[in-house]
């Protein structure tokens, strides 16, 4: 049974309006997007779910349904106040998050007694610690308006740039980005361009280096909670949910054979993805 998308909005913390999209019956699930993307690339994974449960696709400040943009002062904390307020206007108690939506989601989870269940898609944890020059690189490129280089070095960044765009010299990956820039841009469909996503990437880097060097901390999660991750995935990633793994008390870990970081998506592999999910949240 296909139900209706309601379109919400909820008052933040600081007064920022958070929108997000409910659909289904039953138990609630907020899903926390990651980086470059607004909450229609979840379209299909909340369709999945929402046969089981009352899904809430949150989406983020500085995107599509709560366009404010952010402050200078953002931190993590904020972005866990977001989540907070869609959680108690909802009354759900589960979370999934993808990416730096999965670090938001896990500090939520160690800040927020209202959690029950949480389930994270590889959450960009680094060993070495996070590339702090690249990001102030990136957002120095975002503030001249040069956004073909900013979507080559977030992927750089990030360390989810395929081999051959890393390894390329900077003014081809810079041409690259600029056209698919420009291809993407014109695109039809409700989703937001990456062109006007990539501003709010650097505050997604911020969440991430903010917690980076914590992982550790999430040791004081007690409640139930579901690390998965795709075989197709940069090394990092996989080594980071084999340490959550080890790092949280009550976690099992389920690894997707071809699924790369997008497995989420609707572009990856959301029909896995979301049979995981419902096994898990299932009561």
């Amino acid at each position: 049974m296909e139900h209706s998308i309601v379109t919400k909005h909820v008052a933040s913390r600081d007064g920022t309006s958070i929108g997000y999209l409910r659909q289904g019956a039953g138990p609630g699930i907020v899903l926390v997007q990651g980086a470059m993307a607004d909450v229609h690339a979840y379209r299909e994974l909340a369709l999945a779910l929402s046969a089981s449960f009352t899904v809430i696709t949150a989406e983020r400040r500085g995107r599509g349904m709560s366009p404010r943009p952010y402050t200078a002062d953002h931190t993590i904390a904020r972005d866990v106040e977001d989540l907070d307020a869609v959680m108690t206007a909802t009354g759900a108690t589960k979370l999934f998050g993808l990416s730096s939506g999965a670090v938001i989601a896990l500090e939520a989870a160690r800040t927020l007694s209202r959690v029950e269940q949480l389930a994270v898609y590889e959450p960009p944890f680094y060993r070495t610690g996070i590339d702090q020059d690249g990001i102030r690189r990136l957002g120095t490129e975002i503030e001249r308006g040069q956004f073909g280089a900013a979507l080559i070095d977030a992927l750089v960044v990030a360390g989810t740039a395929p081999a051959l765009i890393a390894r390329a010299p900077r003014f081809v990956a810079r041409a690259l980005g600029r056209g698919v820039l420009a291809v993407q841009s014109r695109q039809r469909g409700p989703a937001s361009s990456l062109r006007d996503l990539l501003p709010g990437v650097r505050y997604d880097f911020r969440a991430v280096a903010e917690r980076d060097g914590h992982i550790q901390d999430h040791a004081s999660i007690d409640c139930p909670v579901l690390l998965l991750s795709g075989t197709a995935s940069p090394a990092f990633l996989r080594t980071a949910i084999r340490d959550l793994a080890r790092i949280i008390p009550d976690a099992r870990h389920v690894e997707f054979d071809g699924l790369g970081h997008d497995g989420p998506w609707n572009s990856g592999g959301p029909s896995q993805i979301s049979a995981a999910l419902r096994a898990f949240f299932t009561p």
